[in-house]
C-alpha cells in the first residue's frame, strides 16, 4: 500500500500567535493515524510511557501508536488544554489507558512530581518520550535575547535531563529513552540559531547517556525528524514560509506525525534490543551524516 498517496503536499498560508501552537486551530490538520500504519502486535504490551509534549504533533501520533501496541501513556503538556483532552479522548475511545499532566518541563520540581504521578498511577515506567519543544525564528544571532535562549534551552534541553534525571531510578533492564532531535542538528538552519544548537545538544545527550546507562540494560535513542506537520510550523513561521513547508525535501512535502510513530514503538519495543546511543533520521530524503 502506498500510505504517502494522500498526504498533502503544500499549505495554505496561516500563522499562529501562541507558542508552541494549538493543532485544533491547523489547516489541515496534521495526519496522526491511517490506514497501513500502527498495526497491532502487542509490541509494548503492559510498558508504561511518558511522553511530553504528547498533546498534539508528533507526540500524539507516538501515544497512539504506543496504545495499540499495548501500552499505557501519560502525556505531558505546557498549556494546550483541548488538544491533550482530544489526544486522550482518542485513546481512550482505542480502549486505552491515558494520563494527561500540565506544567513545564524546564521545572525540575515538575518533574519530578510528574514521575511520581505516573509511578501512583500505573505503578512503573518503562518508556520515556522526551519529544517537547519550542523553537523561535531569528534573522540573525543579534536578534536572539538571552531570555528567548534560555527559555528555548530549558524546554528543549534541561526538561531533557530533568525528565531522565527523574526517571532514572525507576527504571528496569530493558526500559529505554528516547529522545527527539531534528534534522537542523545534522544541517543547521539559518533562522533557527538557538532551536539548532539545543537539537545539537540533544545527540550528544543521546550518545552520552546511552553509554552511561548501558550497563544497567537500559537503552537511549534518538529519532531526527525533518519537515513534520505539527503546531510548531504555524505557530513559528510566517503564513508565506508555512504554505511552502516540506517542498524543498527530496520527497517535496513535509512529512505527518503518522510516518514518525512506528520508528518510536521500533526503538522502545525489543525489535532494537541491540540499538543503542543512535539516532534514526526520518526527514523525507535528506542525506546526513550521523
Amino acid at each position: 500500500m502506498d500510505t504517502s498517496i494522500n498526504f498533502p503536499k503544500n499549505f495554505p498560508p496561516q500563522h499562529q500567535d501562541t507558542h508552541p501552537g494549538l493543532e485544533e486551530a491547523m489547516n489541515p490538520k496534521p495526519v496522526f493515524e491511517k490506514e497501513g500504519y500502527n498495526s497491532i502486535s502487542q509490541k509494548l504490551n503492559n510498558k508504561v510511557a511518558i511522553i511530553t509534549g504528547g498533546d498534539s504533533g508528533i507526540g500524539r501520533a507516538v501515544a497512539l501508536s504506543f496504545i495499540k501496541q499495548g501500552a499505557k501513556v501519560a502525556i505531558i503538556y505546557l498549556n494546550e488544554n483541548n488538544d491533550a483532552q482530544e489526544t486522550k479522548r482518542l485513546i481512550e475511545q482505542k480502549g486505552g489507558q491515558c494520563l494527561i499532566i500540565s506544567g513545564d518541563i524546564g521545572d525540575e520540581n515538575f518533574c519530578i512530581n510528574t514521575v511520581n504521578q505516573v509511578l501512583s498511577a500505573f505503578g512503573g515506567i518503562d518508556i520515556l518520550v522526551n519529544n517537547a519543544a519550542e523553537q523561535h525564528t531569528s534573522q540573525g544571532l543579534e536578534n536572539i535575547t538571552a531570555q528567548q535562549l534560555e527559555k528555548t534551552f530549558k524546554t528543549n534541553v534541561f526538561g531533557a535531563f530533568y525528565m531522565a534525571k527523574a526517571v532514572l531510578p525507576h527504571l528496569k533492564q530493558g526500559s529505554c529513552i528516547i529522545n527527539t532531535t531534528s534534522v537542523t542538528a545534522y544541517l543547521g538552519n539559518e533562522q533557527l540559531i538557538d532551536y539548532s544548537a539545543t537539537k545539537g545538544a540533544l545527540t550528544t545527550f543521546t550518545r552520552s547517556l546511552a553509554l552511561n546507562v548501558v550497563k544497567r540494560g537500559i537503552r537511549v535513542n534518538a529519532v531526527a525528524p525533518g519537515p513534520i506537520w505539527t503546531p510548531l510550523i504555524p505557530s513559528s513561521f510566517d503564513a508565506q514560509k508555512v504554505s511552502q513547508f516540506g517542498v524543498d525535501t527530496p520527497m517535496a512535502r513535509a512529512g505527518q506525525p503518522v510516518e514518525l510513530g512506528e520508528t518510536y514503538v521500533f526503538l522502545a519495543s525489543q525489535d532494537a534490543s541491540y540499538i543503542t546511543g543512535q539516532t534514526i533520521h526520518v526527514n523525507g530524503g535528506e542525506i546526513v551524516n550521523g
